[in-house]
């Protein structure tokens, strides 16, 4: 057994931390976080806390890069040292160039790119704790960050993770699960409905808990949609605008 790992992540019919196996830990979500940026918020999925800044649309540097018919959209992901329990080394790593890769693929399909050539907008994603969901918490923050921003989008990007420990099927995998459950598989889709323009996963299972799983996470991500769409609302309805709005 490895250090710290639990015997048992099932006990009594329920997950370690409380929760039945389609719930979702508590969420937070919160647009208009820094000041500074165009647009920006912050989601949490309980101790996996994940904030976003949108910078543009803006001229795209340097110019032979520009695009003459569409937007440039970067999407840059990165965890803190301080992030989890031992110190993360700072700066670049694969792990973070390849779900700042899967996160700009993401939100591409939703930003109206078309609207304004030559042009980039960046988009910085900071995980500030971690507990299992990063990507999808990162994910979901730099979508209303692109909202707050008023980027042109066809509608909210919502993301969250399944899996498979001790034999169950589980809705929004925190620590323990992640590092030592079966099946971890993110998901992430368009408004909450079932374009899915997120789907990576680490393990082996049947088709028929591919399925499962794969309807259980549209659950996850319609219940996110909501949860974003009413962090957009309340800041617009109070008024609560930063200085660049």
């Amino acid at each position: 057994m490895k250090p710290n790992q639990p015997e048992k992540l099932i006990v009594k019919g329920k997950r370690l931390d409380g929760r039945a196996f389609d719930e979702m830990r508590p969420t937070t979500s919160e647009v208009g976080v820094i000041k500074r940026a165009l647009g920006s918020a912050v989601f949490k999925f309980e101790n996996t806390y994940a904030i976003a800044g949108v910078y543009g649309p803006k001229p795209f540097h340097p110019k032979f890069m520009q695009d003459p018919q569409k937007l440039i959209l970067r999407c840059k992901y990165t965890m803190v040292p301080f992030s989890t329990t031992e110190r993360i080394r700072p700066g670049h790593s694969r792990r973070s160039t390849e779900i700042s890769k899967v996160v700009t693929e993401a939100l591409a399909n939703v930003v109206f790119v078309e609207d304004y050539p030559r042009t980039g907008v960046d988009v910085f994603i900071e995980i500030l704790q971690a507990d299992a969901s990063t990507r999808c918490a990162g994910l979901n923050a730099a979508s209303m960050a692109l909202a707050d921003a008023g980027v042109p989008m066809r509608d909210l990007v919502s993301s969250c993770s399944v899996g498979r420990a001790d034999g169950q099927i589980l809705l929004d995998l925190f620590g323990l699960e992640d590092n030592y459950g079966d099946v971890d598989l993110a998901v992430a889709t368009v408004g909450g409905q079932d374009k899915i323009v997120l789907l990576q996963m680490d393990g082996i299972i049947t088709k028929d808990e591919f399925m499962t799983m794969l309807e259980l996470a549209k659950k996850g991500c319609a219940e996110i949609n909501e949860k974003q769409k009413e962090a957009l609302r309340i800041k617009y309805e109070t008024g609560e605008l930063n200085d660049n709005e």
